[in-house]
């Protein structure tokens, strides 16, 4: 694991939203990498170290936002606890709430289901995602929820839910609709909305609902960061939308 600065450990901890025995939140910045990659910079996995106990032993992460995808996180702080979380994430009783900006406005429906399996595409040493059909060796069933919350001439607001949780599930299912998220140049999103460069890719881990170790059930989310925020006012979507109940 990659040492860590003060200042680092520091930045963390100011990122924490919800912290009790079992579980640890954080609203994870856009431009920082849950886990691994190739850029030679210290992870969210690797910050983690801050938290850790003095038997060394730290909290582990039940799951991954893409690197320029802001928003909540949840780790586990005991191998208890994040037994149960995996759990609960293979059994999808964790809910998750996105906001994404996609152009060129709203899809037909606005609100729908979208149940495009995916498949893996490696090129050298990148892995991307792609649409396939149902009877693909390869293909992985994905379903995500989405619901327009406003439109403007160029773009529109949305509300996403992943049902299931395959790597770039949401944007490729709105890219598959003729609707990339703004940013994404990956998958063909709008780099430039409003008369601007759109600064990264708009997409935000909203609000999570989750059963906890403990007993009972928690919902935890992330405020609206301030690019986004941004980007919605220009773009004439509304004030920044508050987290939806789940």
């Amino acid at each position: 694991m990659k040492e860590i600065t003060a200042d680092e450990a520091a930045f963390i901890r100011s990122r924490v939203v919800f912290e009790d025995e079992a579980v640890i939140a954080f609203d994870k910045p856009a431009g920082l990498s849950s886990q691994g990659g190739r850029i030679q910079a210290a992870t969210l996995d690797d910050l983690l170290a801050a938290f850790a106990r003095p038997n060394g032993k730290r909290p582990r992460l039940v799951h991954r936002l893409d690197r320029d995808t802001s928003g909540v996180i949840l780790a586990a702080k005991t191998q208890p606890a994040a037994a149960f979380l995996g759990k609960a994430l293979m059994g999808r009783r964790v809910r998750k709430t996105y906001l994404a900006i996609v152009a060129p406005g709203a899809p037909a429906p606005r609100d729908g289901r979208i149940e495009t399996p995916l498949k893996r595409v490696s090129q050298g040493r990148e892995v991307h995602m792609a649409p396939c059909e149902p009877d693909h060796p390869d293909a992985e069933s994905a379903v995500t929820g989405y619901r327009t919350l406003a439109v403007g001439d160029e773009a529109a607001l949305m509300e996403l839910r992943p049902y299931t949780g395959r790597m770039h599930q949401l944007r490729v299912h709105m890219a598959g609709i003729g609707r990339p998220i703004a940013g994404d140049s990956r998958y063909g999103g709008a780099l430039v909305l409003g008369g601007a460069a759109v600064p990264r890719l708009m997409l935000h881990a909203r609000a999570i609902r989750f059963p906890h170790p403990g007993g009972g059930a928690r919902a935890l989310d992330a405020p609206v960061p301030g690019d986004l925020a941004a980007l919605i006012e220009r773009l004439g979507l509304g004030a920044a939308a508050p987290a939806t109940a789940l």
